[in-house]
């Protein structure tokens, strides 16, 4: 099974044509070869029905998009988690703004994804949300604003009180669980900001589009190590 470890990039890929079928492949595989080469954590997160073709070919962590608290039986449309990790996937996002859920199914959904062995990865649109998910102990845990999402400004630099904010909330707990932020996180400045200011990762998204994402990664790749060497 593929490694999880800090700092950590996760490349979140939607619904974007870019990021689609045979797409979706392409883009792994960047993202394996700037992690190769850098050291540095990099998750991939297709859309379901992509799971299973890129963990096949990338030797990078794969998360699915989202899981539903079920378990088998006749749940017509809704996703599996065990069908999830079957497919190759390590871990699941959860509650996504563009994807939210009640806190209660988020507990029932880190409870399911705990229960086959996926990690889980809430995500949290306020600060009030994100404290109120520590106690939830999911393994990450990741401050997303859904006004900044694919916007020009990052969460490091339109809310970095928030991310501190996160980072004591996770510090003051009896929990190990692991903080992230996302949100029009678009450059290497923006990563260097996040873990500076204490958290152990970044989501990304709409750069995923980029004509470029080779010498993205490997920028923010950087960032991360600069980082880590300071520490």
């Amino acid at each position: 099974m593929p490694t999880v470890k800090t700092p950590l990039i996760l490349l979140n890929f939607k619904t974007f044509q870019e990021t689609t079928g045979k797409n979706a492949v392409r883009v792994a595989k960047i993202a394996e070869r700037a992690s190769l080469e850098t050291g540095v954590c990099i998750i991939v997160a297709p859309q379901f029905v992509d799971i299973l073709r890129v963990s096949q070919e990338v030797s990078i962590p794969v998360f699915a998009q989202h899981i539903d608290p079920i378990t088998p039986g006749p749940y017509t449309g809704h996703i599996l988690p065990e069908a999830v990790k079957e497919a190759g996937a390590v871990g699941a996002i959860i509650n996504h703004s563009e994807r939210e859920i009640t806190i209660t199914t988020i507990h029932k959904a880190v409870e399911r994804a705990r229960e086959v062995g996926l990690l889980s990865l809430i995500c949290c649109s306020t600060d009030p949300i994100c404290a109120a998910s520590v106690s939830l102990h999911p393994d990450m845990l990741a401050l997303e604003p859904p006004e900044l999402i694919g916007t020009p400004m990052s969460v490091s630099r339109a809310k970095p009180h928030s991310i501190v904010r996160l980072v004591e909330a996770i510090k003051n707990s009896d929990y190990n669980i692991i903080p992230l932020c996302g949100a029009g996180v678009r450059t290497k400045n923006d990563v260097k900001i996040a873990l500076q200011l204490g958290a152990k990762g970044v989501i990304v998204g709409s750069a995923v589009k980029s004509k470029n994402l080779y010498g993205l990664l490997l920028d923010m790749a950087e960032a991360a190590v600069e980082i880590e060497d300071e520490g």
